[in-house]
């Protein structure tokens, strides 16, 4: 058994460049889904229906679309209307679109949650649309919403392994082709469950020191 952990570690060039290609991609698609979501959620909470039920009708789809279906779409789908990505394009757009609905939602339900106070101070101060949003909702939401957004985070790495299914050399893409070309199973998949299980805990990490900044800011 050591020895296959041994062989799994004698590839470790491929293995540590799936994994740099997980992170960056996660790291891309979770700020570009929070931008986008950030966005969403500002139409979602408009007055005007025709800003609110086009923006609620993608959130819902998102939402109700298994991701590895949404993958097949963009990647072998989206060409035959004259949109085509490579691997890595595919698999970031696939990624930011999906957890942006996700991400708006969240923004959206935390957004409702927060006092009327500061809002209805800062438009009292001249504040109103995208100023409002940026400077008074949204510090205090992603505050506020940092845990569950962290979780979310946490499910774009896990959706990131996907991706293999359309070629992206990811982290289980690369063990992936270490077990097919040493047949050791255990060890190579074991290995990449133990680096996104490290992954992980950074991001929770990360929104605890999150946590701990916004109990002191109350």
């Amino acid at each position: 058994m050591m020895n296959d952990f041994a062989t799994v570690w004698s590839e470790r060039g491929l293995l540590l460049s799936g994994l740099a290609n997980t992170v960056l991609l996660s790291l891309l698609a979770a700020l570009a889904g929070l931008v986008l979501g950030a966005g969403l959620s500002m139409l979602l909470m408009s007055p005007k229906k025709a800003l609110s039920v086009p923006a609620k009708v993608l959130v819902d789809a998102a939402r109700c679309t298994p991701f590895l279906l949404f993958a097949y779409i963009v990647y072998y789908g989206l060409p035959s209307l004259g949109l085509r990505f490579d691997a890595w394009g595919a698999g970031l757009f696939a990624l930011t679109v999906y957890h942006a609905g996700y991400m708006a939602e969240i923004l959206r339900a935390a957004w409702v949650a927060q006092p009327r106070a500061p809002i209805e101070a800062g438009m009292a101060f001249g504040y109103h649309g995208f100023g409002l949003f940026r400077r008074v909702v949204l510090p205090p939401l992603a505050l506020s919403s940092a845990p569950v957004l962290g979780n979310q985070v946490i499910q774009i790495i896990k959706d990131s392994a996907f991706l293999t299914i359309i070629t992206l050399p990811e982290l289980t893409n690369a063990v992936n082709s270490i077990q097919s070309r040493h047949f050791i199973p255990f060890a190579a998949f074991i290995t990449a469950v133990l680096l996104y299980w490290a992954l992980c805990l950074v991001v929770e990490v990360g929104v605890s020191a999150v946590g701990r900044l916004a109990e002191a800011r109350r």
